[in-house]
């Protein structure tokens, strides 16, 4: 403690930028953000580190294959949003977001539902169970795009939120789900369709976690 400073015996006015609490008051570290944007941030509760107040995934092109899988989310996110702009597949499946942990995906159990409005009619998706419900194409030529959005409510619970526009007979889209508890941390996230069998062919997807 001899050579710990309070914050509180520092001249009236002096600057405390960079300067990290330590215990009983003391001061520990002098850290700077290294990069416009960032943030001083522990991912452990001990080790500090210059990190991006939201971290941004590498953009997917979603024009093949049946799934796009985003992995590596650490556990310290509480907030995830997977963004689709102009995402098509060659087919009408009902495409859907799955939430995943180091032991796989779960694709059974979820709650979700969607409401289209286009001009003034109303329709809604009714209960979707085997994934975050995101769309169904009326025809191959439809796309979609928007933000839908994961909070974590306390532990491994996971809440739905999405707001999208499709192109086609439907303008606006928004949708909500039973929050959903995984058996671990979530770790991994996909965007996939019901069939499985139909293939990505427009677009692209990314992810931000914060």
């Amino acid at each position: 403690m001899a050579n710990a400073r309070n914050l509180s015996t520092l001249a009236q006015g002096a600057s405390t930028a960079g300067i990290l609490a330590g215990t009983y008051g003391g001061t520990g570290a002098s850290l700077s953000p290294t990069t416009a944007g960032n943030t001083i941030f522990t991912t452990d509760g001990t080790n500090w580190s210059s990190t991006q107040k939201i971290v941004q995934g590498t953009s997917v092109a979603s024009t093949s294959g049946t799934s796009i899988t985003f992995t590596g989310i650490p556990a310290w996110a509480k907030r995830i949003t997977m963004m689709l702009n102009g995402v098509s597949t060659n087919g009408t499946s009902v495409i859907q977001i799955q939430l995943g942990t180091s032991g796989g995906f779960v694709t059974s159990g979820y709650s979700s539902t969607v409401g289209f409005v286009a001009g003034a009619a109303v329709s809604s998706s009714g209960i979707f169970t085997t994934g975050f419900y995101v769309i169904g194409f009326s025809v191959n030529t439809d796309t979609i795009s928007g933000a839908f959005l994961f909070n974590n409510i306390t532990g491994n619970v996971w809440s739905y939120l999405s707001t999208a526009t499709r192109t086609g007979n439907v303008g606006t889209m928004f949708g909500s789900a039973v929050p959903q508890t995984l058996s671990g941390a979530l770790t991994q996230i996909r965007l996939t369709t019901v069939n499985g069998t139909d293939t990505f062919d427009a677009g692209s997807v990314n992810i931000l976690y914060e």
